[in-house]
């Protein structure tokens, strides 16, 4: 469809609509990250009490050792343990016992097994303080790790800290991923007390917490699947080749960006996600599309679905090379905020809705209220300009003013008083030229001229 803009200032601006074209694009190969875990391993007095067949630290270093034994030879996988209340004697109670014992380091394993072994428990239980200085246990030098703290305790914190806090602090600086907290025996009406800083998981005997270990391993290793559906305008997941980044949404932190692709059987393709992160997600749109709070989950193919109607828009000038390289604004209808500045002859995607066009020619263009159709390009057509030869035989000052009708005149542009001779590309039109020499002292020595601007033509006009 073609049709004559009406409301624009200048005659012959044309918009129609046409069919655009998608080219596929490939994204980026996944990356599988490196899986930090930190043990903070409770040894207080309280671990030594009997549980069941044995005591509590007797256990517990079994089951451990029996896990760091699974994980020692996983390429990407990496351990650290932290103790607590093993070191200082209660009473009295001393706040600041936490330690780690075995930093993070390649063929830790053993190191890991000698410590638990011989860990003699006696002190308190600070797991605030330990979850704190926790965060300083994973080196700083990777791009492409997940950070993982699991807690083991059988008590509360005895303390003054707020583990919840502390946990919460963490992971809004994108430190440490949500930790898990395993208790051993604890009284399940502590649950909220720690499912405030965690995943938490209570094994009320020695079998369960057997399974409850091999549980949270699983989920911290585990990834699962996604897609994200760009919707278009009927609700169908046809919009694509557009850039998504991924955020922590407790932290903000960027965690991917991928190409949307629609793959060879025409879905969108499979992402590789983690579960135990709290997702928003950012479609790169003109404008942007935002997607808040969400998660995944694991053996569960999760669907994530952003409104994302696309059209196309293009403005272009035919048969004129004055006009190469020129660039346009793009806004919002009835806003004045920038979303685009596009290059002219160049299409580019919007989400479909109306939007205000100012382009900087002579004179200067404003459309208002252009439409963007689903799968469609609007174009914009504007006419050829003309050239304008100011011949003056002496610098001066003056202006150029767009004739509207007869006795209606807008200005367009002043002219450069330190040229003797200036050239200047003009829309088609009818336009007024004021001067004054600058040698010429009196008002009377103005000079008025009235010209034509044709496409493609040229004029000279004498000032003097």
């Amino acid at each position: 469809m073609r049709f004559l803009y009406k409301s624009c200032q200048i005659a012959g601006i044309l918009i129609y609509a046409g069919i655009s074209s998608a080219q596929v694009i490939q994204p980026p190969k996944y990356q599988p990250p490196d899986t930090r875990i930190l043990f903070i391993f409770d040894a207080s007095q309280s671990m030594m009490a009997y549980w069941e067949s044995d005591r509590k630290i007797t256990i517990a270093r079994r089951t451990l050792i029996s896990i760091i034994d699974s994980l020692e030879h996983l390429d990407n996988v990496q351990m650290a343990l932290r103790l607590y209340g093993h070191q200082s004697p209660v009473p009295p109670q001393d706040c600041n016992d936490t330690r780690l014992e075995v930093p993070f380091g390649k063929d830790n394993a053993s190191r890991i097994r000698q410590e638990l072994r011989f860990v003699n428990p006696k002190g308190t239980t600070p797991i605030a303080h330990s979850l704190e200085l926790g965060a300083k246990d994973f080196p700083e030098d990777c791009d492409n790790c997940r950070n993982i703290i699991i807690l083991i305790t059988d008590g509360i914190e005895a303390c003054d800290g707020d583990p919840c806090q502390v946990s919460l602090d963490l992971q809004r600086q994108g430190i440490v991923l949500k930790p898990f907290v395993i208790g051993i025996g604890i009284d399940e009406g502590f649950r909220k007390t720690f499912e405030c800083i965690g995943h938490y998981y209570n094994a009320a005997d020695e079998e369960r917490f057997s399974e409850v270990m091999e549980v949270v391993i699983s989920q911290a290793l585990n990834s699962t699947t996604a897609q994200v559906n760009l919707l278009d305008k009927n609700g169908n997941p046809t919009e694509t080749n557009v850039n998504m980044t991924f955020y922590d949404f407790m932290s903000g932190k960027i965690l991917h960006n991928y190409m949307h692709t629609i793959n060879h059987r025409g879905v969108p393709d499979t992402l590789v996600l983690d579960h135990l992160v709290t997702y928003k997600m950012r479609v790169h749109t003109i404008p942007p599309v935002d997607v808040d709070s969400f998660r995944v989950y694991v053996g569960k193919h999760t669907i994530i679905a952003a409104d994302c109607p696309q059209g196309t828009l293009e403005v272009s000038v035919e048969g004129s090379r004055q006009y190469r390289g020129l660039q346009y604004i793009v806004r919002k209808a009835g806003t004045m905020e920038t979303l685009n500045v596009q290059e002219i002859n160049k299409e580019e995607k919007y989400l479909v809705g109306k939007y205000d066009i100012e382009i900087p020619i002579l004179p200067r263009l404003n459309l208002y209220n252009v439409e963007i159709n689903q799968s469609t390009t609007t174009t914009v057509t504007i006419p050829r300009p003309g050239i304008l030869n100011l011949l003056k035989g002496a610098s001066g000052y003056g202006s150029i003013y767009y004739r509207l009708t007869p006795n209606d005149e807008e200005w367009i542009v002043n002219i450069d008083p330190n040229l003797k001779n200036e050239t200047l590309v003009l829309q088609p039109g009818y336009y007024r030229v004021v001067f004054r020499a600058q040698n010429a002292r009196q008002t009377l020595y103005t000079i008025n001229r009235t010209f034509e601007i044709k496409p493609g033509g040229s004029v000279a006009v004498n000032l003097y």
